[in-house]
């Protein structure tokens, strides 16, 4: 297909990382020191030269091909302040990363329009969502991949969320707590070291770091799939995680990783991988052909063209 021109916003970075794998050219709103959302090309994350900083300011004297919306200000406040009446005719898709918070069957997507493509990442999410009049399509997730680098030589668990004590128990904060009492664990991410954790650390840097560690645990209660936990599957690297949202499509038990919805049963799991690295290394060899199959970055991106193509057509 044609190269396209695609206006976005920096939300959700390692997702917009991976999209921006796909052959078009990625302008991203900027602003005057780089607020949250208005960030451009900026952070840690190895933008390719494919991905360009759009001022806010000039934003609607340019041609794009499309609108990518990631969030409800962006299509209900920016969409109408910075953009022309032209940019609002083009093409437009809304990426909805998250399951609804308000009521999990019963809420109405904010966004109800039938010339907007609504992109969820999960089929959980499309089932979960009333999206009523506005079309709908799944693209599941797509990570790059670093190789089959695990080891598991450190006898410890790492969790990976961002700002988890600020996120509280939807993001398994108290589950988190409470293993971390009866098992080595760490904890990296945005926020993490407010939480006893690792801090912050840059993409590319994350497959080292995890590779050393035993296993991935992911105590998230009610959210999207984690792209963190996808990044760990990819590496050979077993996944011990609540059976909730999208993640039983994710990990096999018993073959892939280890799920379940009680959290000392997991909590088990974890300690047997601690003490047999030989079960560990099962797990992680059919949870990488598992991310091969289903979260590999090629499928990823002509699931994108595909739907871009249709868009733009």
């Amino acid at each position: 297909m044609r190269r396209l021109k695609i206006l976005t916003w920096l939300t959700h970075g390692s997702y917009l990382f991976y999209l921006s794998q796909a052959p078009h050219d990625f302008y991203l709103m900027m602003q005057p020191g780089r607020p949250p959302g208005y960030g451009g090309r900026c952070g840690s994350l190895r933008w390719g030269d494919n991905v360009f900083d759009q001022p806010l300011e000039s934003v609607s004297e340019q041609s794009f091909d499309c609108i990518l919306y990631q969030d409800d200000h962006q299509y209900f406040d920016d969409r109408h302040r910075w953009l022309s009446a032209a940019q609002r005719r083009l093409p437009q898709l809304y990426i909805e990363h998250d399951p609804p918070r308000a009521h999990p069957t019963d809420t109405r997507h904010p966004v109800d329009d039938p010339a907007v493509l609504l992109v969820h990442v999960t089929p959980f999410n499309a089932l979960m969502w009333d999206c009523g009049r506005t079309p709908t399509v799944v693209i599941e997730h797509g990570v790059t991949d670093p190789g089959a680098v695990w080891r598991g030589e450190f006898a410890r668990g790492i969790t990976i969320v961002n700002h988890l004590a600020e996120r509280g128990r939807r993001l398994g904060a108290d589950l988190f707590a409470r293993a971390r009492e009866q098992l080595p664990l760490d904890l990296a991410g945005m926020g993490s070291s407010a939480f006893g954790g690792l801090g912050e650390l840059p993409l590319h840097a994350l497959p080292a770091l995890c590779a050393r560690y035993r296993f991935f645990f992911h105590p998230v209660r009610y959210t999207s799939l984690g792209l963190g936990m996808i990044e760990a599957m990819m590496l050979g690297m077993p996944v011990v995680a609540l059976g909730t949202t999208e993640t039983p499509n994710a990990i096999e038990n018993g073959i892939s990783g280890y799920i379940d919805t009680c959290p000392d049963r997991l909590c088990e799991r974890m300690r047997e991988l601690l003490r047999h690295h030989r079960i560990a290394a099962q797990l992680g060899a059919c949870a990488r052909q598992r991310a091969l199959d289903r979260y590999g970055i090629d499928r990823f991106v002509s699931d994108w063209n595909a739907v871009l193509a249709r868009v733009t057509s």
